[in-house]
């Protein structure tokens, strides 16, 4: 066995000398190909590095303040499975809700919940509605199986065909890079471009930019060297400036978002709305995005703008996720009334009065009474102003 092993390189190297011979240049050849390779990547690592290794202190204190927050979770989350359960169906509604109007769908949570409801029985003719179903079952995916989802281009293609699987008009282009240049801007509620806000990566480059980006997040995760909310935030800004798709690129990055968070240790983000708290400050959203982006491919760039914005919606994430461990005996503490009410609460963002509650739930005016009392004593809400005007808003 050992000679036929020795014959067997022998030949081997007798080949390889022949093809030397006839071909003087192809070690210089290989060479080459292997330092341009080389190169390319440590171009592309030292682009992404040094736009990262020099973040001011306000982004190192959230940072701080966030993992904080989710070391208190990792210790104290007891919360009882069906609570977590129903959040989690909550949260997926929500959502899909807030992540579809982002880019200029209609659709109200209400809405959203009747179509989820219509799964199985309801063909998809409005557009709204098929994007909806899309992304609520591609999230329900990585809220479920997120630890054995590798991160991949190849997984970043798979969600964008899964993302627009029921979009009639997106059969040629599902989970395929683009084929035509792309901007980036702002539309009306038909869908009409109304404002350009940047232009992206050519569809020449994307599939090489695609690859850079992804490679290097991978051996950034593996190497440590930065922190990986500053990596995720840099995948995400870097994914939405190549714009890679030919549509569905916001969708796309927020489902993104949330698998590498939960990836990494943040396992709140299905029982707290992400999509929610970026569509209330959307116009803040967009303004950081261009405030980083236009600095991108130049001298001077500048990524900060993007983390203090990205870093504040993960942290009031957070926080929310910690009053939730405040209030972990929800389920058993309310009655199913007191329950519709207290998420009539969550779900409002402004100051409300029993007769706002009345109209929206027709639960009897004496029981919206007792809960609000209820809700008082524990903390979870406070009360603003006597008589006819008062008003309630949930606790911070």
């Amino acid at each position: 066995m050992g000679r036929t092993v020795v014959i067997s390189i022998a030949k081997h190297r007798n080949f390889v000398n022949m093809w030397r011979t006839i071909f003087p240049a192809l070690d210089l050849f290989f060479l080459i190909l292997y330092n341009l390779t080389y190169n390319i990547y440590k171009i592309m690592n030292n682009k992404f590095n040094n736009r990262i290794q020099n973040l001011s202190q306000d982004i190192y204190k959230l940072i701080d303040e966030i993992d904080l927050l989710k070391s208190k979770w990792v210790s104290g989350a007891k919360l009882d499975s069906q609570v977590l359960g129903k959040l989690k169906k909550s949260v997926l509604v929500t959502s899909t809700g807030a992540s579809t109007r982002i880019e200029g769908s209609e659709l109200s949570d209400e809405d959203v919940e009747r179509v989820i409801r219509g799964l199985s029985i309801q063909k998809f003719k409005n557009r709204d509605k098929q994007e909806v179903r899309g992304y609520f079952e591609i999230l329900t995916n990585v809220f479920e199986t997120f630890k054995s989802i590798p991160f991949s281009e190849s997984t970043i293609k798979f969600f964008h065909r899964e993302l627009l699987k029921y979009t009639e008009k997106d059969i040629v282009h599902r989970g395929n890079y683009k084929s035509t240049d792309n901007k980036v801007a702002m539309v009306n509620s038909d869908g009409e471009p109304t404002q350009i806000l940047f232009d992206t990566t050519s569809s020449f480059l994307t599939p090489k930019e695609m690859q850079e980006l992804v490679e290097w997040t991978q051996n950034a995760f593996l190497e440590k060297k930065f922190h990986p909310l500053v990596i995720i935030g840099n995948f995400i800004v870097e994914f939405l400036l190549i714009h890679p798709f030919a549509d569905g690129n916001g969708r796309l990055s927020r489902v993104l978002s949330n698998l590498l968070l939960l990836q990494h240790g943040y396992e709140y983000m299905p029982y707290i709305s992400q999509e929610k708290l970026i569509e209330d400050n959307k116009p803040e959203y967009y303004v950081a995005l261009r405030q980083s982006q236009k600095t991108f491919r130049t001298d001077k760039e500048n990524i900060v703008p993007w983390l203090s914005f990205f870093f504040k919606i993960i942290l009031e994430q957070s926080k929310r996720a910690i009053q939730l461990l405040s209030k972990e005996e929800v389920g058993k503490l309310l009655s199913p009334q007191q329950q519709i009410i207290w998420d009539f609460v969550l779900k409002s963002n402004t100051e409300i009065t029993p007769l706002e509650i009345f109209k929206a739930t027709n639960i009897p005016r004496p029981t919206i009474n007792q809960a609000l009392v209820k809700l008082l004593r524990l903390k979870w809400i406070e009360k603003i102003g006597l008589g006819r005007g008062t008003r309630y808003k949930r606790n911070k």
